[in-house]
């Protein structure tokens, strides 16, 4: 696996079917599971390894976000990665950058975090245009992110598949996240209510009701049913301490 930093250096490497798998690091099972899917469906595979300042609404969930780039690159390389696209954030926010992409996005996670998407949106394009993937690999937890993604796929032509993969969960059924190694021991238990809760949900009359009334004292952002491309999701967002957790459960319909 080569690691590359520049985007001259990547557009030089790829040219292939390429499959990209967009992450921020602190690679888990989930992420494992996009390099296997893109392995498996493509003749190149690129990941990328970038901390968005962007999607970020203050600078110290910023700081705190967990990094390590060498682990992170012998799990990528162990799953079949061909490229580590790890730039800095001086490569894709030079100095006076001032292009952004605003994509309309409603529902409770756009209002809890303004700005975010445009952080996404604005990421993802600039990943596509560098690698020109034929196919990106995002996973369901992040469905309104996926949402996005699509949207800006589909209003701007873009030539690139978007495969969106099942949540992958740790055995006690919180679903796999970066932000979960900051949980201690008290507040990961506390968690397990949101998992619990939006499952419980599935087939409820009212299935946002009755996630509110299973959340066991944790106080929710929102909760909400999206439509993800005839897909129904129920998705639900909630701090357990410091750490904000976000999970969904699919409802009707199959992923796109």
């Amino acid at each position: 696996m080569r690691t590359i930093r520049s985007i001259d250096e990547l557009r030089a490497a790829v040219g292939k079917e390429t499959g990209l798998v967009p992450t921020m690091g602190a690679l888990h099972d989930g992420h494992r599971s996009l390099f296997r899917a893109a392995r498996d469906e493509n003749d190149l595979v690129v990941a990328s390894l970038f901390v968005n300042p962007a999607q970020f609404d203050e600078a110290t969930d910023l700081a705190a976000y967990p990094r390590d780039e060498e682990r992170d690159a012998g799990i990528a390389a162990e799953c079949g990665v061909d490229i580590l696209f790890a730039p800095p954030v001086s490569e894709l926010y030079p100095d006076g950058f001032g292009t952004w992409l605003d994509v309309e996005a409603a529902g409770g996670e756009a209002e809890a975090r303004p700005g975010h998407f445009r952080g996404v949106a604005t990421v993802c394009l600039k990943f596509f245009n560098i690698v020109r993937p034929r196919r990106a690999y995002f996973g369901q937890k992040d469905a309104q992110q996926a949402q996005v993604v699509r949207r800006l796929v589909r209003d701007l032509n873009l030539d690139v598949e978007v495969r969106v993969l099942p949540t992958v969960r740790d055995s006690d059924g919180l679903a796999l996240a970066s932000r979960n190694v900051r949980l201690s021991p008290d507040d990961r238990a506390r968690a397990l209510a949101l998992p619990r809760a939006l499952q419980n949900a599935v087939g409820a009359p009212d299935p946002v009701v009755s996630v509110r009334a299973e959340l066991n004292g944790l106080d929710p952002d929102y909760v909400e049913i999206v439509d993800l491309d005839g897909a129904q999701i129920l998705a639900a967002a909630v701090c357990v301490g410091s750490i904000r957790l976000i999970d969904n459960v699919l409802l009707k319909g199959e992923l796109p």
